[in-house]
C-alpha cells in the first residue's frame, strides 16, 4: 500500500500536523509521499528531510510567520521572511526537493500565470518560502522570472498530486473557520481575508480521501499567534491517537 499524506495550510495551527503525524506513526501509518502547502509544506519538509516530530517542534516552537518576518518597504508585500529562510537553511541540509528522504510536493501559486503548481523538484528553500507567503502580507518569491506565493490561494489541502500515485490518501486540515469578534490591525484583516478565500476549496477534497483528519479545538487558536505551539501539537496528537482507524486494504 502506497500512502500519501496531504498537509494543509493554517499558520500557527500547523503545529497540529506534527502531533497528527506522530500519532499516525505510532499506529504504524507512515507517508510514502507528502504533499504540503504553507505551514503544511514547512512541516512536511522537516519530516521528509529526516527530522523527528519532536525535533521539528523544538526548532519551530514559538516561531510563527510573523515572528520570522521583517517589516519592509511594501513593493510586493508588507513583510519579508528572511528569518524563516535562515532557519530552513540552518536545519535542513538537503537543498533540493527531489533529494528529500521522503518524496514531496510543495503547492505554490504562480501569480504570473494565475494557477496552482505542485513542485517536486527544485530549490527547497525558495519553494517553501513561496508556499508560506500569504499575498499582501508577505512578499512573493521570484523563481525563474515568475512570482510565486502561498499555494493555499488555489488549493489549501493539496491532495491532487497524490491521486494517481497513492492507494491511500490521508488529508489533514488545520484551517477550520472560526468567528472573530474584532480586528486590531491590518495584518489580522489581511490574514482573515485570505483564510475566508481558501476555505471553500477544502470541502470539495474531503470525499476523495481515504481518511480526513481535522482536529477539534483548532478554532480557538489564531493562525498568526505562535504562543501555543505545544498545546496545538498535543491537540493534534491526542485527537489522532483517539481515532479508530480501520486498517487500509
Amino acid at each position: 500500500m502506497r500512502i500519501g499524506i496531504a498537509l494543509g495550510g493554517g499558520g500557527a495551527r500547523g503545529f497540529a500536523h506534527l502531533g497528527v503525524l506522530k500519532a499516525l506513526d505510532e499506529k504504524g501509518i507512515r507517508p510514502d509521499i507528502i504533499s504540503g502547502v504553507s505551514a503544511g509544506a514547512l512541516v512536511g519538509a522537516f519530516i521528509a528531510s529526516g527530522h523527528s516530530h519532536e525535533k521539528t517542534l523544538s526548532i519551530l516552537k514559538n516561531k510563527t510567520l510573523m515572528a520570522y518576518s521583517k517589516l519592509q518597504y511594501p513593493k510586493y508585500g508588507l513583510f519579508s521572511l528572511d528569518g524563516l529562510k535562515k532557519d530552513i537553511q540552518k536545519h535542513i541540509k538537503i537543498k533540493k526537493i527531489e533529494n528529500l528522504k521522503i518524496p514531496m510536493f510543495i503547492a505554490v501559486s504562480n501569480l504570473n500565470d494565475g494557477r496552482i503548481e505542485y513542485i517536486k523538484e527544485g530549490d527547497l528553500t525558495s519553494y517553501l518560502l513561496a508556499s508560506a507567503s500569504i499575498p499582501v502580507l508577505f512578499s512573493p518569491v521570484e523563481i525563474d522570472g515568475k512570482l510565486y506565493s502561498d499555494g493555499g490561494l488555489f488549493d489549501n489541502l493539496p491532495i491532487s498530486p497524490l491521486l494517481q500515485k497513492c492507494d491511500v490518501i490521508i488529508a489533514v486540515n488545520v484551517s477550520p473557520l472560526h468567528k472573530i469578534e474584532k480586528f486590531d490591525n491590518l495584518v489580522q484583516v489581511a490574514s482573515r481575508t485570505f483564510q475566508l478565500g481558501v476555505h471553500s476549496n477544502i470541502i470539495r477534497h474531503k470525499e476523495k480521501c481515504s481518511l480526513f483528519i481535522e482536529p477539534t479545538g483548532l478554532r480557538e487558536y489564531e493562525i498568526l499567534n505562535g504562543n501555543h505551539a505545544q498545546d496545538i501539537f498535543e491537540l493534534g496528537y491526542n485527537y489522532t491517537k483517539n481515532l479508530e482507524i480501520t486498517p487500509f486494504k
